[in-house]
């Protein structure tokens, strides 16, 4: 869905951090609802994160977690989502949601800041985030309790219907419940959270599934962003075109039903576990690849993400979007080659560069084809652990390790920079997790270098 934009130099935290002591006014009266009162804050990030909270009694945690579903704590060199969302913490300027607007009127600090200064756009969120639980009604008891703010961040997700709201929602919570470390250094320990929704749920709440492909759930866009027709009678369907959201899973399915949006695709994939949901029927025309023709004789998925950061495209979207992809091309007789499942970019006339560089096209068509199959080895230093990089290679940074003796999944495999091992010289690298490699020489699998039936990165 990305549309191509120039590269801009980040802006630092620093100096900001002072004019927004400045510019926001008096902090809020309360008790500041910082979740690690005992962490020292090093970077600015977090320095951002911590003045905020405090600033409007809005728990650190949820910033940091509603900010990591957005962006993954990204600011994308100031380029807005694909709904006109800016910034880490995704303040929307659109025809519908104005929170930057409303940030700004809230802290004083101009729109133009909060687009492009994270320090900023943190403070934005979190004033937004107190204008809607004090409006909820919530007392400063209230707001210590992270169950409370449920009806807020659905609020700050947008004025969507009532399952979507939810869907963004508990999007949050379960990385309040789970956790994470991010890229950018801020880690967030999970936690016994129970959101409090306000009212009992019910199944008019919970989206039904789809009639098309009984994986997906089913949450319509509006009538005005798609073409009713009777495809594969009226249009015959012979592709299948490839997007990234640039922008949040929740996010994109809402964007999808608001009628000034004016885009819609078939169906949009969850990075973090391969979720998907339909929003247009396969009969129907989506309006995804800018082109009518396309449009027409296409089918368009999306996938949670932006396409400058390699993070989202986790083996858990790859292979449940192969699977509908799969499934796809067996019902309408569609050839599993790349002349036939495109990306965006590809689409003649395309304004737009996703998925871009950072999409494996060789993994993903091998799975589609069917080579599914995920090893199992265990790790064989014969004394220290093993450093775990972000890529097939020596010259790839370090990201963690693994402990000698630890099993690992082995979800595909390349070739690498040649290292020496308990096993011998090998070029053979094994994708562990979602940028997480180790070379093969230090992995016992059972095999010589590649596993029959799994895949090639």
């Amino acid at each position: 869905m990305t549309t191509a934009t120039s590269r801009r130099n980040r802006r630092t935290l620093g100096g900001v951090l002072a004019l927004l002591t400045t510019l926001a006014g008096p902090a809020t009266v309360g008790s500041p609802a910082v979740a690690d009162p005992t962490r020292a804050p090093s970077a600015p990030l977090a320095v951002a994160f911590d003045t905020a909270a405090a600033r409007y009694d809005v728990p650190r945690d949820l910033l940091v977690a509603l900010g990591y579903a957005e962006t993954r704590l990204d600011m994308h060199a100031g380029a807005p989502s694909a709904s006109g969302g800016h910034g880490l913490m995704h303040l929307v300027d659109n025809p519908s949601r104005h929170t930057l607007d409303e940030a700004a009127a809230r802290t004083g600090l101009a729109p133009a800041v909060l687009r492009t200064d994270p320090a900023a756009n943190v403070l934005g969120a979190a004033a937004v985030l107190r204008g809607y639980a004090d409006e909820a009604g919530l007392s400063a008891a209230a707001r210590d309790d992270l169950g409370r703010w449920y009806g807020p961040v659905a609020r700050y997700g947008g004025d969507a219907p009532r399952a979507t709201a939810r869907r963004y929602a508990d999007a949050v919570f379960e990385l309040l419940r789970s956790g994470f470390t991010a890229e950018r250094g801020e880690a967030l320990t999970g936690r016994a959270v129970t959101p409090q929704r306000g009212e009992p749920a019910r199944a008019g709440d919970r989206a039904p599934l789809s009639t098309d492909y009984p994986p997906a759930a089913w949450v319509p866009a509006s009538a005005s962003n798609y073409t009713v027709a009777s495809r594969p009678a009226s249009h015959q369907i012979d592709y299948v075109v490839i997007h990234v959201t640039q922008g949040s899973y929740a996010g994109s399915i809402s964007w999808f039903q608001n009628p000034a949006s004016r885009v819609s695709a078939h169906y949009t994939f969850r990075s973090s576990d391969g979720a998907v949901t339909q929003s247009v029927r396969e009969k129907d025309i989506g309006w995804h690849a800018g082109n009518w023709t396309y449009n027409t004789q296409s089918i368009g998925i999306e996938h949670e993400g932006y396409v400058d950061n390699p993070a989202w495209f986790t083996d858990a979207m790859y292979r449940a979007s192969a699977a509908l992809t799969r499934a796809l091309t067996t019902k309408y007789g569609i050839p599993r080659d790349r002349a036939h499942i495109i990306g965006h970019v590809e689409v003649p006339g395309a304004t737009h560069t996703d998925p871009g560089p950072n999409w494996n096209w060789t993994y993903y068509l091998q799975l589609v084809n069917g080579v599914t199959g995920i090893g199992a080895g265990t790790v064989n230093t014969e004394s220290a652990s093993l450093n775990v990089r972000s890529g097939p290679g020596t010259g790839y940074p370090v990201v963690g390790s693994a402990a000698d003796g630890a099993a690992v999944s082995v979800y595909c495999q390349t070739a690498g920079t040649t290292v020496t091992g308990p096993s011998g010289p090998t070029n053979v690298w094994n994708r562990i997790g979602t940028n997480r490699w180790v070379s093969d020489a230090y992995v016992s699998t059972g095999h010589n270098g590649y596993i029959p039936g799994v895949p090639r990165c």
